[in-house]
């Protein structure tokens, strides 16, 4: 028997393992299909989050970061009274969208370009978190001598 995990990836950014992503596969499994959005890994500690929102406009979106979770919602935006609509094709419905990012994920910026919303999202480890080099003391003659300390390259 095969199982498909593809659904447990697809609202989270920056998870390298797959425990991380068992606290959010009932948020992720129940979410709606509007708007759609791709997630790609554009370098080692970097991602892009791009969703389409054709129709919508820097005042009718909203990108909000709290506690590990970015939510993109954008407002119903405005129409043209003078026209009469004969066919409505294009979807400007309210929505809000919720992604987990995980730790030391940080938002960098937004923009939106020929109706796609593109958010760059970077990894961030403090430097109190880096791996560390700790260097062997050794004894010299009954002397012990000072260790130091290096940072890993």
């Amino acid at each position: 028997m095969t199982f498909d995990f593809s659904p447990l990836f697809r609202s989270a950014i920056g998870f390298d393992r797959m425990v991380n992503l068992v606290d959010s596969l009932q948020e992720a499994a129940g979410s709606p299909g509007y708007p759609p959005y791709n997630i790609a890994k554009t370098g080692e500690d970097s991602y892009r989050l791009t969703m389409a929102v054709a129709g919508f406009g820097p005042d009718t979106l909203e990108l909000t970061v709290k506690e590990n979770t970015l939510v993109v919602s954008g407002r119903q935006p405005a129409e043209n009274d003078n026209a009469e609509l004969l066919y409505r094709g294009i979807a400007g419905r309210a929505f809000e969208r919720r992604f987990a990012l995980a730790d030391h994920l940080v938002v960098e910026g937004a923009e939106i370009e020929n109706g796609l919303l593109h958010v760059a999202l970077r990894r961030v480890v403090p430097e109190a978190l880096k791996p560390r080099r700790i260097a062997i003391a050794t004894t010299t003659a009954g002397r012990v001598a000072a260790p130091t300390i290096n940072q890993a390259a």
